[in-house]
């Protein structure tokens, strides 16, 4: 829900504050010796008690299990006349504006805190079931496998190796999601880079791979919500989506693994003696090391695969797709836990709390900026863009909704963006819609907290004592950003 045209400038510039200050925090970290968590925990707290004080947030009786009767759009009319569906009068309730004219019948109330819906529990649950799947079955010695078959097929060349794994990334963002996509490719990598002794490499390699994420969430049109979203409040088809976003994907992978390799020195062995050297050393390598169980570990690769396949097709499957990839998620890890169903407990204990602390305090300032009204002041501004003209104004539009998405829940912002262009009837082949999608997926890249994915991509690196602060991967990661969007803009106003 959108926020109200009654929040008074004044309210909005508070909060407004408050997401800067958010910000700043965070970029602070280190000084402020504090957790992320502890950060966005503060400030969602005082978002709350603010936004109850100026009554911003809908604190009402939620109805939950009802069915949809009627619908001012649709020219069927439910059976029975008006009288016939007297007796349900109080059992019928209205949806919001934001829904259209729809009429529900049935459910039950029930009193919701308003923090509960504010926290995209979608993106906490697939955080918590695959970070559990991953570990348990990287006991099988499935991963530390894989990382050795990819390590010897690259000869034990850094270039080649950043390389396999850069696109491997971008296709499991692709058919996966970005956040399994960084777990399970975090994962492999930080086993090669162990194996070749090259663990200095590894902020080069994880926060490459975490911009690599976001760059396949722009493959196809399910490959991320603003996707979705935008692709299809514009008439989008997969298809078209596809042809259309597949040569700048792939070019786009090119320019951040070239750039990779100048920016954290990532070479091609080039001497004969060494190179001979690395090749022995990466022969001398047992895939067979880790594998303390046969059974575990097939169990393990069949599982894995199992995942992989569900996760893709979450969408299409009976009774799983209304479930969504977080009940995916954590019904995998439930299933791997069995392995260890007497000691589950320790498994909890390497959970990153912090992690899913943090995302579920940002969520909650998020949504009470949305109903503060800073969201739409946003979106405003960006939408005034527009009249700079088709190709200026879509140029324009592609950085700016990328700036904004590098601080905010790019979700929000992308669907009232995907609204003002609708009710401006903007055609499907307009460049403005792609503006929008562009610049949503890649504002990620800017800073750690624009994604969920390049926020992951950072615990990885502290998992394995590779420090990185808020103003660092900024500093490492804008000319990667600054690249991608700059070749957007580009790519757009050549193809439009």
């Amino acid at each position: 829900m959108l926020a109200e045209a009654t929040v008074s400038s004044p309210i909005r510039l508070l909060f407004a504050l408050l997401l800067v200050g958010l910000i700043l925090s965070l970029a602070l970290e280190e000084k402020l010796h504090a957790k992320k968590s502890v950060i966005a925990g503060v400030f969602a707290v005082v978002c709350l008690l603010l936004g109850s004080a100026f009554h911003l947030l809908p604190i009402e009786e939620v109805v939950v299990g009802s069915h949809l009767v009627a619908s001012e759009n649709s020219e069927d009319k439910p059976a029975g006349d008006a009288e016939g569906h007297a007796e349900n009068a109080a059992e019928e309730k209205r949806l919001p504006a934001d829904h259209g004219a729809e009429l529900h019948e049935g459910g039950h109330t029930i009193n919701m805190p308003v923090y509960i819906p504010a926290i995209d529990w979608s993106v906490i649950v697939i955080l918590l079931g695959s970070s559990v799947f991953v570990d348990v079955i990287s006991r099988s010695g499935l991963f530390k496998w894989l990382a050795i078959k990819v390590t010897k097929l690259s000869r034990g060349d850094p270039l080649l190796l950043l390389s396999y794994y850069g696109v491997m990334t971008v296709v499991f963002s692709a058919a996966l999601n970005n956040v399994t996509a960084m777990v399970i490719v975090g994962s492999l990598t930080a086993v090669s880079l162990g194996k070749l002794d090259r663990k200095h490499q590894l902020l080069g390699f994880l926060l490459t791979e975490g911009l690599l994420t976001n760059i396949g969430g722009l493959l196809t049109l399910i490959s991320s919500v603003p996707n979705i979203i935008v692709g299809t409040a514009a008439g989008i088809s997969f298809v078209d989506f596809l042809l259309y976003s597949a040569p700048y994907v792939a070019l786009t992978t090119a320019v951040t693994l070239w750039l990779a390799t100048h920016l954290f020195n990532i070479r091609r062995i080039k001497d004969s003696r060494e190179r001979e050297m690395a090749a022995k050393m990466v022969d001398s390598f047992d895939e067979n090391d880790g594998i303390e169980s046969s059974g575990f570990f097939w169990f393990g690769a069949v599982i894995t695969v199992l995942f992989i396949v569900t996760i893709a097709t979450t969408s299409v499957l009976p009774w799983v797709s209304d479930l969504g990839m977080g009940f995916v998620a954590i019904a995998f890890a439930v299933v791997a836990l069995i392995r260890y169903k007497s000691e589950a407990d320790q498994i909890y204990r390497i959970i990153d709390w912090d992690l899913l602390g943090f995302f579920a305090g940002l969520f909650v300032v998020i949504y009470v900026m949305e109903h503060a009204g800073v969201l739409e002041a946003l979106g405003g501004a960006l939408a005034q863009l527009i009249e700079l003209g088709p190709k200026l104004g879509a140029a324009a539009l592609l950085v700016a909704s990328a700036i904004c998405s590098s601080v905010t829940d790019n979700i929000p912002l992308a669907a009232m963006l995907g609204k003002i262009l609708g009710s401006m009837q903007v055609p499907s082949d307009s460049p403005l819609w792609w503006s929008v999608i562009l610049g949503a997926n890649l504002g990620g890249n800017i800073t750690p907290i624009g994604s969920a994915s390049t926020l992951v991509a950072v615990t990885v690196m502290h998992k394995h004592d590779v420090p990185i602060s808020f103003v660092r991967f900024v500093k490492l990661a804008l000319p990667f950003a600054a690249i991608q969007i700059a070749a957007a803009a580009v790519y757009l106003l050549l193809t439009k």
